[in-house]
Parts: C-alpha cells; sequence; structure tokens
C-alpha cells in the first residue's frame, strides 16, 4: 500500500501525464524520419491498402469506432458517477466504509475506470503513431494497478460482504446478467453530468466536428472541454464546502 497511496491520490496527474506523452512521445522527438501525422490517418490509410474499401469509407470507419469507444466511456462515467457520489470519486484517499453495488456496479466493478480508458482509446487517434501505441496501453496497466490495490483495500475493510461481491460481478468486461442489489444508492443524475463535463463535452465535440477530419480542431476541442472541466470541478468543490 505504500506506492498505491500516493498512486491514487495523485492519479489524475498520472492520466494527464499519460495523455502528454500519447500527444508528445519523446522518443521521437530526435527522429529524423518522424511522422507528422496521426493515428487516425495512418490507421486508416492502413486499412485502405488491405484493397477491401476505399480510403474514405476506412477513415469513416474508424472515426465510427473512436466516437463509439467515447460514447460508451461517457455513458459509463456518468452513470457510474451518478451512483457512486462526485465525492467519493474525486477523493484522493479510498473510502472503505461502504461499496455501491447497484446502477452499473451491477454489471462491473469498475464502470469507471472502463470508462476512463474507452474514453483514452477514442481520444487516441488524434495522436502521433508512437504515442497512440503506447497510450493506451499504458494507461490500462496503471488503470489495472488501480484497481488491484482499490479491491485489496476493500477486502481487507469490507471483508466477506465485498469478497462475495467480487465472486459475484467481473472486474471489467460486464456480465450481461445483473445480480442482487446489495447496497441501495440514488443516482444523482445532474451532480454527474456536471462532474463528468470533460467526457460529455468532448463526445459531443467530437460527434459535431470529427467529419471536417480536422485533428487539430478536436485536439483544441479536448484541451478546451478538459479546461471547461476543471474549472467546474473548482465550482463544484467551493459549493460542497
Amino acid at each position: 500500500m505504500r506506492v498505491a497511496a500516493p498512486a491514487f491520490r495523485f492519479r489524475l496527474l498520472v492520466f494527464v501525464l499519460l495523455y502528454l506523452l500519447g500527444f508528445f512521445p519523446p522518443w521521437e522527438w530526435g527522429a529524423r524520419n518522424r511522422s507528422n501525422g496521426t493515428l487516425w490517418l495512418a490507421s486508416s490509410t492502413l486499412f485502405a491498402r488491405s484493397g477491401w474499401i476505399s480510403l474514405a469509407s476506412a477513415t469513416v470507419m474508424v472515426t465510427l469506432a473512436a466516437l463509439a469507444c467515447l460514447v460508451m466511456g461517457t455513458i459509463l462515467r456518468v452513470w457510474g458517477t451518478a451512483y457512486l457520489g462526485h465525492g467519493v470519486m474525486r477523493d484522493t484517499a479510498m473510502q472503505g466504509s461502504r461499496f455501491v453495488a447497484a446502477g452499473p456496479y451491477r454489471y462491473v466493478r469498475n464502470p469507471l475506470y472502463l470508462g476512463a480508458w474507452l474514453l483514452a482509446c477514442g481520444a487516441s487517434i488524434l495522436m502521433p503513431p508512437g504515442g497512440a501505441c503506447f497510450f493506451p496501453i499504458a494507461f490500462g496497466l496503471f488503470v489495472l494497478f488501480l484497481i488491484s490495490s482499490e479491491e485489496r483495500f476493500l477486502s481487507m475493510k469490507l471483508g466477506d460482504a465485498y469478497e462475495q461481491y467480487r465472486r459475484r460481478v467481473p472486474r471489467l468486461l460486464p456480465h450481461v446478467r445483473t445480480v442482487a442489489v446489495t447496497a441501495v444508492a440514488r443516482p444523482e443524475w445532474a451532480e454527474a453530468a456536471l462532474a463528468e463535463t470533460y467526457p460529455i463535452a468532448f463526445t459531443v465535440c467530437f460527434a459535431i466536428f470529427a467529419w471536417r477530419y480536422n485533428a487539430r480542431v478536436l485536439i483544441q476541442c479536448l484541451l478546451i472541454c478538459y479546461g471547461l472541466s476543471l474549472v467546474v470541478r473548482a465550482f463544484m468543490t467551493r459549493t460542497a464546502n
């Protein structure tokens, strides 16, 4: 837990650092033949070279795949936050007084982390290929580390009740069947929507502007949406206090 506690506390900073490494991979800084393209263009071109589909169709396919990741990630983030609560979700320390088994937590134990990873996969098409190959893997490994640490912590704090929940609900691959709700929780949808300003705003922007096929515009949207989310988060924290 010596490593887990600071990693959990500063997880947001680590996520931001991973995004920066994805967009600006240092291993490409000194490369003479460094590509200025994106995974969006590279993957579309690769599919088109197969001869099965045209470049235009391949680009649409890749765009739709990224949009699907963003939409699913946003749904999981908002749904999970609505049941878990903004305060718990933003806390810098692990909470072990209770666990939630309602809403999305009936299907998957970690909907927030799964949603964050899906959002990362959707955004990765805007990164250079070298960064995009590194980013989802590194992001996923860090998420798995956080999940393992949190689940060990909850097992120590809550004992058999949480162990039974772990056995019945999968960690990251959602189960199509629900389990009996063992903890009652009332969702706070308005608070969740505000808390998840970034994924909502960026997914909407992507759905609107992606069809211009201009990665620079979408990167600007990503930065604006993230900045807006920080303002909203500060406002919510101030209001709560």
